[in-house]
C-alpha cells in the first residue's frame, strides 16, 4: 500500500472578473433615468393638465398603468391635474335605461334625462374610481365637478351644422373658469381628478361639458406648461385613411389649416389642443393611451410619441437641446 503523495489536489476557484468587465444588467435603467433627468429638472413645479379617456378608461392593466404616471409625475415634483369625461361609461349606462346615444358635431346629444346619467356616471362612478386608483399610492387625489368652487361655468351651446345653429340638449359652452380651488389643491401637494361638468351662468342646469374643451380651458387658465390629451390613435394622422403616418409636430396656424378636414371625433381635442397654446400653454400633445405608461414616455424621453402642437411664435415653443427634433 502506497504512502500518500505530499501533493494534494486543489480545486480551481474561479476568480472574479475585474469590475470593468463585468456586465451590468440593470445598466439601461439607469440610462434611461439619465434621459429622463433633463425632462424632470425642466418640469420642476410646472403644471401638466392630463385629459383621461378613451380606452385608458376602460382596460384595467391602463387605468392601473395611467394613475402609476400621474402618481410618478407627482413625486417627480411635477403639479399634474386630471380631467375626465365618462363616454364610455355614460353610454353603457344610457342603454341599460333605455335611453339612445346620439352624437351631433363630435359631441353627445343630453337631453334632461340623459343629463341625470351624466351627472351620476362621471361624478359618481369614474372620478370615484380613478381616485382610488390614485389614492392606492398614497392621500394624493381629491375629486371635484365643474360644479364645484364654481369652478366650470357655462352656458347653453349651440354647435353650427352645415351653416345652421343646433339643438343639442344640457351640452355646455364655457364661460369662465375659477382655478382656486384646484391650486390651492395643488399647492397642497394634492391631485385635484376633474368631472366635466359644468354650472349654469343663466339658469338653474347643470351643462355637460366636453372633457377635451374642459381640459384645454383649466389648462390655460392655470397658466400649465403642457396639456396631454389621452386618446385611441397614435396621435393626428397625416393623410387618414389614405395613409397611418403620424404628424409629430406641427404649430397653431398648420393645425388650424387642418381642422376643417378633421374626423369629427378628433375636433374637440384638436380644437382644445389650438384653445390651449394659443392661450399661453407652452405644448398640447395628443397620445396613444392604449400604450401602457404613455405620459412618461411623452414626457421624459427624447423620442416621445403622439403629436405635439406648438404656437406659431417659436420662442414660446422654444424646446432645449436635448428636446426631440420633430419635422
Amino acid at each position: 500500500m502506497s504512502e500518500p503523495s505530499d501533493e494534494s489536489e486543489t480545486s480551481v476557484v474561479p476568480q472574479p472578473a475585474p469590475a470593468a468587465t463585468r456586465k451590468h444588467t440593470a445598466l439601461p435603467k439607469a440610462q434611461t433615468l439619465i434621459e429622463a433627468l433633463p425632462w424632470i429638472t425642466r418640469h420642476q413645479g410646472k403644471t401638466v393638465v392630463i385629459k383621461f379617456g378613451g380606452n385608458a378608461m376602460v382596460d384595467e392593466e391602463l387605468k392601473a398603468a395611467f394613475a402609476q404616471d400621474v402618481v410618478f409625475l407627482r413625486h417627480a415634483g411635477l403639479r399634474p391635474v386630471v380631467v375626465h369625461g365618462g363616454g364610455p361609461q355614460i353610454s353603457a349606462q344610457l342603454d341599460k335605461e333605455g335611453l339612445v346615444s346620439e352624437f351631433r358635431a363630435g359631441l353627445r346629444v343630453t337631453t334632461p334625462e340623459a343629463m341625470d346619467v351624466v351627472r351620476m356616471v362621471l361624478a359618481g362612478q369614474v372620478q370615484r374610481e380613478l381616485v382610488g386608483l390614485l389614492n392606492r399610492h398614497g392621500p394624493l387625489a381629491v375629486g371635484l365637478t365643474g360644479e364645484d368652487a364654481h369652478t366650470i361655468t357655462a352656458t347653453k351651446h349651440f354647435p353650427r351644422i352645415e351653416g345652421e345653429f343646433i339643438d343639442i340638449g344640457r351640452v355646455g359652452e364655457i364661460t369662465a373658469i375659477d382655478t382656486g380651488a384646484i391650486e390651492t389643491l395643488l399647492d397642497d401637494g394634492r391631485i385635484p381628478v376633474v368631472s366635466s361638468i359644468a354650472r349654469s351662468a343663466d339658469d338653474d342646469h347643470v351643462y355637460n361639458v366636453n372633457a377635451d374643451t374642459a381640459a384645454a380651458a383649466l389648462a390655460a387658465a392655470l397658466g400649465a406648461e403642457t396639456l396631454m390629451v389621452l386618446t385611441d390613435v397614435e396621435g393626428l394622422y397625416e393623410d387618414w385613411p389614405h395613409s397611418d403616418e403620424v404628424i409629430s409636430r406641427l404649430t397653431a396656424s398648420e393645425l388650424e389649416k387642418l381642422l376643417p378636414e378633421l374626423a369629427s371625433g378628433m375636433v374637440p381635442k384638436m380644437e382644445g389642443c389650438l384653445h390651449a397654446v394659443r392661450n399661453g400653454v407652452r405644448t398640447a400633445r395628443v397620445i396613444d393611451g392604449r400604450v401602457q405608461h404613455s405620459i412618461l414616455l411623452e414626457i421624459f424621453t427624447d423620442e416621445g410619441i403622439g403629436t405635439m402642437v406648438v404656437d406659431d411664435d417659436p420662442r414660446a415653443a422654444a424646446e432645449p437641446a436635448t428636446e426631440r427634433q420633430k419635422p
